[in-house]
C-alpha cells in the first residue's frame, strides 16, 4: 500500500510539471462527456477542443473569467479562504451555497477529477491544486484554464468558443463577447453565449463592471509579470 501511495503521488508530481510546458491533448472532464455521449447512444457528439496559446488569447477574455469566477487569482495561493467561509456560513443558513472554487481549483478538478461534492474528491482536488501553484505560474494556470473549461456542450476552450459562437479568433474577441463567454461558465450546458438569455445578459453587465472595477488591462499585466 505504501508503495501504491508512493507511486501515484511520484506520477501526480511528474505530471503536474510535464503539463507546465506541454499542453494537455484532453481533461478528465472531456473523457467523461465523450462517456456519457456514448453511453446515452449520442452519435453525434464530439469534443471540440483547439489549444490556444496565452499570447493569442484577447486579454479581455483572461480578465473577464477572472472577474467571474475568482478576483482574488492574483494574490491566493490556490484557495480562496474568505470564499469558502462565506460559502459554509451560507450553507448553515440553509442558503444556496454560492461556488467557492478558485481558477487553479477548477484547472485541478478539469484536468485531473471527475463532477461532485464529496469530501474525496474535494480532497484530491486540494492537493492537485497545491501542486499546481508550487510548480506552475499564474500565467500558466489562467491559459490552461481558458484552454480546459467548458463553454458550451462538448464545446472546450476559449480556442473553440470564439469560433463557434462569435466567427472569429480568440485575440479578436472584445470585452462584450468576453463577458459573455465567462457568463456562462456556471453551467455552460444549460447557457448559451451566443444566444443569451436575461439571465446571462445581466452577468454580463455585472462581469464588465468588475472588470473595469479591477483595473482593466493593469490587473492582467501585473499577472504576466510575475514569475517564479
Amino acid at each position: 500500500m505504501l508503495w501504491t501511495a508512493g507511486s501515484l503521488i511520484v506520477l501526480s508530481v511528474v505530471s503536474v510539471a510535464l503539463l507546465r510546458v506541454v499542453p494537455p491533448w484532453t481533461s478528465a472532464f472531456m473523457i467523461a462527456a465523450r462517456i456519457e455521449a456514448w453511453r446515452d447512444g449520442d452519435r453525434d457528439f464530439h469534443v471540440d477542443y483547439r489549444w490556444t496559446p496565452y499570447a493569442s488569447i484577447s486579454p479581455h477574455v483572461k480578465l473577464a473569467v477572472i472577474s467571474s469566477e475568482d478576483q482574488k487569482f492574483a494574490f491566493h495561493d490556490g484557495f480562496d479562504f474568505d470564499a469558502i467561509d462565506q460559502a459554509l456560513k451560507e450553507r448553515e443558513r440553509g442558503k444556496r451555497v454560492r461556488g467557492a472554487s478558485t481558477i487553479t481549483q477548477q484547472v485541478a478538478k478539469n484536468l485531473f477529477l471527475w463532477s461532485g461534492q464529496s469530501f474525496v474528491r474535494k480532497g484530491i482536488e486540494a492537493y492537485f491544486a497545491f501542486l499546481i501553484e508550487l510548480l506552475w505560474p499564474k500565467q500558466r494556470i489562467l491559459e490552461v484554464y481558458l484552454n480546459v473549461a467548458e463553454f458550451g456542450p462538448g464545446i472546450y476552450g476559449v480556442g473553440a468558443a470564439a469560433p463557434r459562437m462569435f466567427h472569429k479568433e480568440p485575440a479578436r474577441l472584445n470585452a462584450a463577447e468576453s463577458a459573455l463567454l465567462a457568463a456562462v461558465l456556471p453551467s455552460p450546458k444549460r447557457l448559451h453565449a451566443d444566444h443569451p438569455s436575461a439571465y446571462v445578459l445581466r452577468r454580463q453587465s455585472w462581469i464588465l463592471g468588475q472588470m473595469e472595477m479591477l483595473g482593466g488591462s493593469r490587473y492582467i499585466h501585473g499577472i504576466e509579470r510575475t514569475t517564479r
